[in-house]
């Protein structure tokens, strides 16, 4: 008997403890996940004239240099004939792409977003240009 009281008195107050914090945490991560789309709208909120919103030219520049480089690799790779017409052109047409979507980005200025999908997407051009030059088949893919 004197045993049971033991566990009773141990045993009560953490179970006490443990059903309490579980109640606890749902509540506080609901509070985080609103103060979280809290913050994301105000960022959202913030004008476009603001500078760190948006990057400044030299930024801008830097990937338009990128995307005519893409341009300029293409069009050597395709006069050294490391690369067949054919592969060139699915390549001049992946780079026009990126150019329109830069163009249509950089109306009101590039964000840090708009700037990682371009040089991601000049990123994969610039890998696909490589895989073709090594695969001589003169196929794309």
């Amino acid at each position: 008997m004197k045993t049971m009281r033991t566990l009773t008195k141990i045993i009560a107050p953490a179970l006490v403890a443990a059903l309490g914090l579980s109640a606890a945490l749902p509540a506080s991560a609901q509070e985080t996940r609103h103060e979280e789309t809290r913050h994301e709208q105000a960022a959202r909120q913030i004008p476009a004239s603001h500078a760190s919103a948006r990057h400044t030219p030299d930024r801008a520049g830097s990937i338009r240099a990128d995307i005519h480089g893409l341009r300029a690799q293409i069009d050597r790779a395709a006069a050294r004939r490391t690369i067949s017409q054919r592969e060139a052109a699915g390549l001049r047409r992946d780079a026009g792409k990126i150019q329109r979507l830069y163009a249509s980005y950089a109306r009101d200025g590039l964000n840090r977003h708009e700037t990682q999908v371009l040089k991601a997407k000049v990123s994969k051009v610039q890998y696909a240009l490589h895989m073709e030059r090594a695969d001589h088949d003169g196929r794309r893919g």
